[in-house]
């Protein structure tokens, strides 16, 4: 059986995540405390105790996840697969866990995303929205016709788009003429992986130019290509890229399945993903990391 590590992204997070790891794992320990000094701010207190109002807010929860999933990654010990993939923000910390990016590095640079997105769009100004029950291209077919993104292809029948308020409800009424099952607004604070995004890219941009990525132990398969990457200014280009354009993450579970890959092993909070799995592809097995 040939495995893959994959890394969940927004949405997973609950408060207490990793607490029980922390108090009894000293592998655990040292990546929270590693996060909390690099961001100078106690975020694993966030994490273990909330409140869920901060905890959710973009500019923790990104580096939150990251933390409680690396700490997870190291606290089971377990070997490193050939690939490795992750989930939007998950990117960033499958590229941790292959040794291209330090723990600090990939806090900070989560932290500078979670606050460029919440720049990019003012409060009320974008909307993040799931339907349910339509094919893909159909859900293409209504976005292009409003100007609106296709933010993740998640699954079939589950597809995220993304943008400005007035034209993400226009697509959502669009799309429940169009027969989908379910068509409703998520709680995110920012309108995520759409063309508005475009100021908060070129932070990233920057930021990423300045930090070091070394040539990752295991290829990631990237949201942008659906293939592995590994060349350090690929994996810039494909982290920048992937601020406006949309995670294409069920085409990225049957490259998977096409590279011989048998199982997806999610290490992080929630099992968002090992659902997925499941359901894009069912030759192949999706787990939860044991730790």
């Amino acid at each position: 059986m040939s495995s893959i590590l994959i890394f969940p992204g927004q949405g997973s997070q609950a408060v207490g995540m990793g607490r029980e790891l922390y108090e009894n794992n000293a592998a655990a320990r040292a990546v929270f405390d590693e996060v909390d000094d690099a961001l100078n701010q106690k975020l694993s207190d966030i994490i273990f105790n909330g409140p869920m109002e901060d905890l959710t807010l973009t500019t923790n929860v990104q580096p939150a996840i990251m933390a409680t999933s690396i700490a997870m990654l190291r606290a089971a010990n377990v070997p490193l697969t050939q690939y490795v993939a992750g989930h939007s923000l998950g990117e960033y910390t499958a590229l941790c866990a292959a040794g291209a990016l330090s723990v600090a590095d990939t806090a900070k640079l989560l932290r500078l995303r979670g606050d460029a997105m919440q720049r990019a769009v003012p409060v009320g100004r974008g909307l993040t929205a799931v339907i349910l029950g339509l094919d893909i291209d159909v859900v293409r077919d209504i976005c292009a016709k409003n100007d609106c993104d296709v933010a993740n292809d998640n699954s079939p029948g589950q597809v995220v788009i993304s943008g400005e308020k007035e034209i993400v409800e226009k697509t959502l009424a669009d799309a429940k003429n169009a027969g989908a099952k379910r068509a409703m607004p998520l709680a995110l604070s920012v309108p995520v992986h759409c063309r508005i995004q475009a100021p908060a890219a070129e932070e990233m941009r920057a930021a990423l130019a300045s930090t070091e990525i070394k040539k990752p132990a295991a290829a990631l398969i990237s949201n942008k290509t659906c293939a592995p990457i590994s060349n350090p200014d690929e994996i810039r280009e494909a982290l920048v890229y992937q601020i406006t354009h949309g995670v294409r993450w069920r085409e990225s579970v049957l490259a998977m399945h096409d590279l011989g890959i048998t199982e997806t092993i999610e290490v992080g909070p929630g099992a968002v993903l090992t659902g997925l799995t499941k359901r894009i592809c069912p030759e192949m097995e999706g787990k939860k990391l044991e730790v």
